[in-house]
């Protein structure tokens, strides 16, 4: 096997711990960032700028590297997970303690927890990672042309992708194996409630990439938790081809408005359900109970639902019982509060707000075309669902509804990567340039045209 080994830089004028990832402690880090506020900011642009070097120097090997040596990173660092879980369930309870003390809310702390279950889940996604075709260096539409020439595109990475996201540790697996099978070099900034979570797993992932002869620094994950390290790696134009944040609205807003490096991104995850008057009551209920309380603290669940008015009764008074006895707080219209009187009156904010909560705003409509009304007006274009029975309605719905999901007889909670069979995702684009909807491998390439001759030249 190639050794795709890189040599560690030499440590950064100035003297101290910033050179490799990896040839340091956080606390070294921290020590070294308590000074006066100049020397920090410069501190950390040093810092930046040699994980910057790090990761343009570990994308081109990358994206020489074979397929068997990706495919065996990525099995070896999910036999790194599972057999380091005690370690990974003991680091994540410093975090989620941490996250308790300081008052974090009940959704986030959810987002931040990681079990036996979440940690076999990273796996299992990484090992179907591996298992899905390698696209680099893929050839197609190759076509002659009346020169003579052959004209078609090959598959290629993007190049160096930095993710910054918050709470969910699993992004940090999840991330480091779809750059890694994508040829790619990462570097992750999660947020400093999961810090001790996010380096366990990225002891990991540097395993993983040792055992398969790859350079550690192809994932860098970002040691500290000072905010200034995302203002310096969303400008890093040199070093940096595109960012992903994954985080709350104003975490996305704040990267939209200052990155100077192309982002990929949604705000808001304002999901629908329509049941429509052809739906299958029992098939309705489900769904929508599903969609609403399988998780609360998520970008897929559904916070707003939409009920036909000839169905209203028989389907929101059995759904609304479900919903208030586990604990759903009902925000409705008119007609759905006179339907169920433990309901209050929605307001127009309600129709705009991602609750990330058992809160769920409820519209008697009159039907599919107010439905799509409603959708198109206050949708952030994540995730909309139409239940019915009607083949023709579905199929207008899937074309009509403008948003990076749409589904017939399912629930919300499918818009994600690992179950669109994926492997996981890098994170949801609600944009319509390059990516839409969950990013996965084909997302975090690009293509360029390639040209096959026999000594043609232009006359």
């Amino acid at each position: 096997m190639r050794d795709h080994s890189i040599q560690a830089f030499p440590p950064l004028e100035g003297g101290g711990e910033f050179s490799v990832i990896g040839q340091y402690g956080i606390n070294q880090l921290d020590s070294r960032l308590r000074g006066n506020d100049e020397q920090t900011m410069e501190d950390i642009k040093q810092y930046m700028k040699q994980v910057g070097i790090n990761a343009r120097a570990a994308s081109t090997v990358m994206a020489q590297a074979d397929t068997a040596a990706k495919n065996r990173a990525l099995t070896e660092i999910a036999a790194a997970l599972q057999s380091q879980s005690a370690q990974l369930l003991a680091a994540n309870a410093k975090d989620v303690a941490a996250a308790r003390a300081s008052g974090l809310d009940d959704a986030s702390v959810d987002r931040l927890t990681l079990t036996n279950k979440t940690i076999d889940s990273m796996a299992q996604g990484l090992l179907q990672i591996a298992q899905l075709p390698d696209l680099i260096g893929a050839i197609n539409d190759l076509n002659y042309r009346p020169s003579g020439i052959q004209v078609g595109k090959m598959r290629v990475p993007l190049g160096v992708i930095g993710i910054i996201y918050e709470s969910r540790p699993n992004v940090t697996a999840d991330a480091a194996g779809l750059c890694l099978k994508s040829g790619n070099a990462a570097i992750l900034r999660g947020g400093s409630e999961a810090i001790h979570s996010n380096q366990a797993i990225a002891a990991c992932v540097h395993a993983g990439l040792r055992a398969a002869g790859l350079p550690e620094t192809a994932v860098q994950v970002i040691a500290t938790t000072d905010r200034a390290a995302v203002g310096e790696l969303i400008t890093m134009k040199k070093y940096v081809d595109v960012i992903v944040p994954r985080g709350g609205k104003s975490l996305i807003a704040r990267i939209s408005a200052d990155a100077k490096v192309p982002v990929i991104k949604h705000l808001d995850g304002i999901c629908h359900v329509y049941i429509d008057d052809e739906a299958d009551l029992d098939k309705a209920i489900r769904i929508a109970d599903n969609a609403k309380t399988h998780r609360y603290g998520v970008c897929n669940a559904m916070e707003t639902l939409l009920v036909a008015q000839s169905v209203a009764a028989q389907v929101l008074l059995p759904l609304c019982r479900i919903y208030l006895d586990k604990g759903v707080e009902l925000r409705g219209d008119a007609a759905a509060c006179a339907l169920v009187p433990e309901m209050s009156a929605v307001t127009e904010e309600d129709w705009q707000t991602e609750y990330l909560a058992p809160i769920l705003s409820i519209k008697v409509v009159a039907g599919m075309d107010e439905a799509i009304a409603h959708i198109g007006r206050y949708s952030s274009q994540h995730t909309e669902s139409i239940v019915t029975e009607n083949y023709s309605k579905a199929m207008h719905f899937l074309r009509v509804v403008d948003s990076s999901s749409v589904m017939v007889n399912a629930s919300t909670r499918f818009a994600d990567g690992f179950e669109y069979g994926l492997g996981a995702e890098i994170g949801i684009s609600t944009d319509k340039i390059h990516a839409r909807g969950p990013v996965g491998l084909e997302g975090l390439t690009s293509q360029k045209y390639i040209v096959l001759g026999s000594g043609q030249v232009r006359i």
